[in-house]
């Protein structure tokens, strides 16, 4: 089978990103038979994807691996800020590698959002580029709003734990969510959280550069989100739905993910 159209995956190295990611390839293989994917995990991931899929991919599934060059999974949760670090400079030079030696070359990549430079390897390279984020689109609504957090006094702000007035404080400016508390602001904005902010927020802003951006969302869920974002950002947005397993997928080799971790990151 020729194969005209050569998408490569690059997820981020956590089994709640690499599970959606395989989840929507498998998707993507249902509908596009001549599709050919290679799906780029490390040196560890590919020993963990190749004893723990229910059953071998498809041949137009290619898992292929770059040197085991950050820290392992196991036990990164001690140094989390290291390890996600570490996947933002260590992991571009072997990827390119990967990109000068793949055949046929790659036609179009779809990555992690949180892996803030992949948009910049693809634009370099006049590859097409479409962003996911495994996280709901308000989460990507707030990231993106972060300046009026800090308009309003809100961030930054600690917040002592015993202090519940200012755990109260309204958050009701956001557009597209509705009103919430500092307090239920995601971690990224206070406590140990915050030293990963700037990579966050990074990775935001590059992933407009992007020629889409999707999430593993449904859109009645979060209508108001996306209808935000789709007025704010410069490409187009798409919930693509829930990317696990369900009845649809069952037939398809690589259904069904990985579980047995201690870390869902």
């Amino acid at each position: 089978l020729s194969h005209h159209l050569h998408l490569v995956a690059m997820p981020y190295p956590g089994r709640g990103h690499i599970n959606p990611m395989l989840n929507l390839c498998s998707l993507l293989l249902s509908s596009q038979p001549d599709l050919l994917i290679s799906f780029v995990v490390t040196e560890e991931w590919l020993g963990f994807l190749s004893t723990e899929l229910h059953s071998p991919p498809p041949p137009n599934l290619r898992l292929v691996a770059i040197p085991q060059v950050i820290p392992s999974e196991i036990g990164r949760a001690a140094d989390f800020a290291g390890f996600y670090e570490a996947t933002n400079t260590k992991l571009p030079d072997p990827f390119e590698r990967l990109l000068d030696r793949l055949d046929p070359p790659s036609t179009a990549i779809i990555y992690d959002t949180f892996l803030t430079w992949v948009v910049g390897v693809g634009n370099k390279r006049n590859i097409p580029v479409a962003s996911l984020f495994t996280e709901s689109a308000s989460v990507y609504t707030l990231l993106s709003h972060v300046d009026l957090l800090v308009q309003h006094g809100h961030f930054p702000l600690d917040l002592d734990l015993g202090n519940s007035e200012k755990r109260k404080m309204k958050v009701d400016y956001i557009p597209g969510l509705p009103p919430t508390t500092i307090a239920d602001l995601p971690t990224f904005f206070h406590g140990a959280g915050r030293e990963l902010l700037h990579r966050v927020l990074e990775a935001i802003s590059n992933a407009n550069k992007a020629q889409c951006l999707l999430f593993t969302s449904v859109h009645e869920l979060e209508e108001a989100a996306i209808h935000a974002l789709t007025a704010k950002l410069p490409m187009p947005v798409y919930p693509i739905g829930p990317m696990i397993p369900y009845f649809n997928l069952q037939s398809n080799g690589i259904c069904g993910g990985i579980t047995n971790s201690d870390d869902d990151n």
